[in-house]
């Protein structure tokens, strides 16, 4: 059981909330009696936070801490200040949850034993492993999830996790105080910056099977539009990761495949185009050693950005490769 595997652990629920007045009353009544505390982040919200019922609530043996943001920063910053809390009180494990009422708490003991056991550092949920989940889950928002999820992968370097926009995320402590905080968004990115500053310290992140609950709320986010929205914020992350881990940090046989590939692969598209509109305008074949050089290119630069691809995944954080 959980409850007796934390006996000597303390875990904090953070709850960034913002305009969920209606559910987040309902979170509270299914927080188990074995964490230690919940953190209350009101994000400036218009609708008051009703925290007498919350207390009213709330497990008795459950402490409670709410508070409040100066000005609107968004569940990025709020759970940035609900993070940095938990250092300061010194928990051991910090888990977010949304306000919504859309995260299953009885998934909380998935999350918390790969960690409470020594295992790994972090754990999220992951909506794509439920088959029921799926099928409940609105059409247009999983073909933005698994739009988003692939480009989160490149991006991250995490391409064994999927599931990027899901919040349901159980961290140690210690893992958060080798991150610079300053680095993470206060939007909706929040949780990618998160995974771009964990690969870093080569954090294994291990996804957890778990539903999410679509009720009458309407969400903040739309995924699909947040696909176009991340796209060049997503961009720089990838840019970024690759610069730092295959000629900053290191240099290794993935640097030489990205090395040589990349402006191999550039010139061929390039230069095959150039001599296509160039010929094309005199009417005139392009020259056989011409069609050569450019097709010898794309084809030489392309495999060795494959392998490139390649060497990265395999050098991916594995956390879900590790046994339950």
């Amino acid at each position: 059981m959980v409850k007796n595997d934390l006996k000597n652990s303390k875990v904090a629920i953070v709850i960034p909330y913002y305009n969920a007045s209606n559910q987040i009353i309902s979170v509270i009544s299914k927080i188990p009696e074995y964490i230690h505390a919940v953190i209350i982040v009101n994000d400036k919200s218009l609708e008051p936070l009703p925290k007498k019922e919350i207390l009213e609530t709330l497990n008795k043996n459950v402490k409670c801490y709410f508070l409040e943001n100066e000005i609107n920063l968004g569940v990025g910053g709020a759970t940035k200040n609900g993070f940095q809390f938990a250092k300061e009180i010194e928990i051991d494990i910090v888990v977010k949850v949304d306000a919504d009422d859309q995260m299953d708490l009885n998934y909380l003991p998935d999350l918390l034993n790969p960690i409470v056991h020594n295992k790994l550092n972090v754990t999220k949920g992951n909506r794509f492993k439920n088959r029921k989940a799926l099928q409940k889950m609105p059409i247009i928002r999983t073909m933005g999830n698994l739009i988003l999820s692939f480009l989160v992968k490149m991006a991250t370097g995490y391409w064994h996790n999927f599931d990027p926009t899901n919040g349901f995320i159980a961290v140690k402590v210690e893992m958060l105080k080798k991150i610079d905080f300053s680095k993470l968004s206060n939007r909706y990115y929040f949780e990618t910056s998160l995974l771009a500053e964990f690969y870093f310290q080569k954090i294994r992140i291990k996804d957890i099977s778990m539903p999410a609950i679509y009720a009458d709320e309407k969400s903040n986010m739309n995924v699909f539009k947040m696909v176009f929205v991340f796209l060049g914020r997503l961009s720089k992350t990838f840019v970024k990761r690759i610069l730092k881990e295959y000629f900053i940090y290191d240099f290794n046989i993935g640097s030489i495949y990205l090395l040589f590939g990349f402006p191999l692969f550039l010139f061929g598209i390039i230069f095959g185009t150039f001599k296509w509109i160039q010929y094309a305008s005199i009417n005139q074949f392009t020259p056989t050693g011409t069609i050569m050089i450019i097709t010898l290119s794309i084809i030489l630069g392309f495999q060795l950005l494959l392998q490139a691809i390649q060497y990265d995944i395999f050098n991916a954080p594995k956390g879900n490769k590790l046994e339950n």
